[in-house]
């Protein structure tokens, strides 16, 4: 019997593992900008928004490297999940040995720090609204590198590169995205 991707059953995966709401915010943003490229490519966004919800969900448990996510692609396998995505969820790990190959991999890769980056670039608004952030003020920000310092600037620009767009397109998309999703990531702010 073939395995049925659930939403609901990714929600309660993810908090019975993760009980951070930084950590759940970040897992509904990058699930948001995943979904949003799967509505552009075309593919199936239910299935792409759990693979972008799921792949953290054992970080706060097991944060090295040498459990995360090999962790929880383990209790994925255990529960049935299938192998597309939990190959998905190791290719964002440079240090997993997971090429990313697929479109999901590619753009799981490049949705994951840009939507943290866009997060934090948000909170410092004034408005601390994701709703009149631009993708200029993003850039400016990497160019900051005391902002955010934990962000390899490297790895959104390659994210980018990975989905074949100019790199003020895929921050544009990312913040279109999270747009939709602004009340439930808390970054609706004061508009």
């Amino acid at each position: 019997m073939d395995f049925v991707l659930s939403r609901d059953a990714a929600w309660q995966l993810l908090t019975e593992y993760t009980k951070s709401e930084s950590l759940l915010k970040h897992a509904l943003a990058v699930e948001a900008a995943v979904r949003g490229y799967a509505r552009k490519f075309g593919e199936p966004e239910l299935d792409w928004g759990i693979v972008g919800l799921l792949h953290d969900f054992d970080y706060e448990r097991w944060p090295t490297p040498e459990d995360h996510p090999f962790r929880g692609c383990g209790i994925l396998e255990a529960q049935g999940y299938p192998e597309w995505v939990r190959r998905a969820i190791l290719s964002h790990a440079d240090y997993s040995g997971v090429p990313r190959e697929s479109a999901l991999e590619k753009t799981l890769f490049a949705c994951d720090e840009m939507a943290g980056f866009v997060t934090a670039a948000t909170l410092v608004r004034p408005s601390k609204s994701v709703l009149d952030l631009e993708a200029s003020s993003v850039i400016k920000r990497m160019k900051d590198k005391a902002f955010a310092r934990g962000v390899k600037r490297d790895d959104l620009r390659a994210g980018a590169e990975l989905l074949g767009l100019p790199l003020e397109e895929h921050i544009s998309n990312v913040i279109g995205f999270m747009r939709e999703q602004a009340d439930a990531l808390g970054l609706r702010g004061m508009l």
